[in-house]
């Protein structure tokens, strides 16, 4: 299957489940198939961790969708995860639809901003939600009534842009390098053979160097211990290292594979039969767009996603509500960093991906202490 068809075939296949998972969670009615709309309504796209989701709201023409889009998601929709990257108070100047392209004034205030992440998020929210209402296909944006915006990092905007471009990946995936050059050391070996004896490491991974796999379980371990954050074999670690426990889980669940996401400690287990296989080192939502507490279950594996609104590949991913995904990112700090996903580095990623199931539980917890 080409890549363009492949990527559009999986984000569809997520999209169906997260729709049904979001609009159940805010008490609303599911969004019928694109095309196939409930009278009365036109689907208004926000998003929700790494992807967009369509909610239904009143309404029949492009005016109707961009109004409702701007005004925003209601409480009930923010409790579950639900954004805009629309900046409040944008206005609308003016919409309208001939042959099949919706063009649409929203003023200076829908550019400002320095931010990449944020520009190309609004710019995808856009599109989607006037493509559809009034037959139009492809989204034209204007400036100051005529001044076509071409300015949003890593799409071209300048001309009229359907929904079809902003689903084909416009990056190969990234390739990682696996450092070759990083000296063995016994007392490195030493400190891996004790993480895998408290359930951070694996076996394979014990070859006595410093590298991305040992440094993410040390921090891993020293966000469990409370220690400083910083993947080194200091002394503080080492003395801990030595009377540490394995992790335990904080709830009890049936027995079988499960997560937790445990937000305080910015840490994930992944458990069976209520043993912990294994503690990993992640980045939760922050606090613009946390990862919402409650119990969910993955929906699907997608080796390689491709996150429409960021425009960017979530390798590895296993999305568990809506667009909020297990996956593996080039970026993973020690603190809470992501859209609402659950990012992994790449050392770990692949080793969850294989770990999790389709239907097996996740709860995500704020506290565990």
């Amino acid at each position: 299957m080409p890549r363009r068809t492949r990527a559009r075939s999986l984000l569809r296949r997520a999209l169906a489940a997260l729709l049904v998972v979001t609009v159940a969670a805010a008490g609303l009615t599911a969004a019928a198939p694109a095309g196939r709309n409930a009278a009365g309504t036109v689907d208004v796209w926000f998003l929700k961790g790494e992807q967009v989701v369509a909610i239904p709201k009143p309404g029949s023409s492009a005016e109707d969708a961009i109004r409702a889009l701007l005004a925003g998601p209601t409480a009930a929709e923010l409790k579950t995860g639900v954004r805009t990257y629309v900046p409040d108070g944008t206005p609308l100047r003016s919409v309208s639809v001939e042959n099949g392209v919706a063009t649409v004034d929203l003023g200076e205030r829908f550019v400002q901003g320095t931010d990449s992440a944020s520009l190309l998020a609004r710019l995808s929210q856009v599109v989607h939600t006037l493509s559809g209402p009034e037959g139009a296909t492809k989204v034209r944006l204007l400036i100051k009534g005529g001044t076509p915006l071409g300015i949003f990092p890593g799409a071209f905007a300048a001309a009229p842009i359907g929904v079809d471009y902003l689903e084909a990946p416009n990056v190969p995936p990234p390739v990682h390098v696996t450092p070759t050059d990083i000296p063995v050391r016994d007392d490195v070996r030493s400190v891996q053979q004790r993480l895998v004896e408290l359930g951070y490491l694996l076996p394979r991974d014990v070859d006595g160097q410093l590298g991305p796999g040992t440094e993410a379980a040390l921090i891993a371990f020293q966000k469990w211990e409370g220690l400083d954050r910083d993947g080194q074999i200091g002394p503080q670690t080492l003395r801990r290292l030595r009377t540490a426990t394995r992790p335990t889980p904080v709830t009890r669940g049936a027995a079988g594979k499960r997560a937790e996401v445990l937000v305080d400690r910015q840490v994930a287990l992944a458990i069976e039969d209520n043993q912990v296989v294994r503690a990993i080192h992640v980045s939760s939502g922050k606090p613009s767009t946390p990862t919402p507490t409650g119990d969910y279950r993955v929906y699907e594996k997608i080796a390689r996603w491709w996150s429409v609104p960021f425009r960017e590949w979530l390798l590895w991913a296993s999305p568990f509500n809506g667009g909020i995904a297990f996956h593996e990112f080039p970026d993973v700090p020690v603190y809470a960093a992501s859209h609402g996903c659950v990012r992994m580095p790449h050392a770990v990623a692949q080793w969850m991906y294989d770990f999790n199931l389709v239907g097996m539980p996740v709860k995500v917890i704020a506290s565990s202490r």
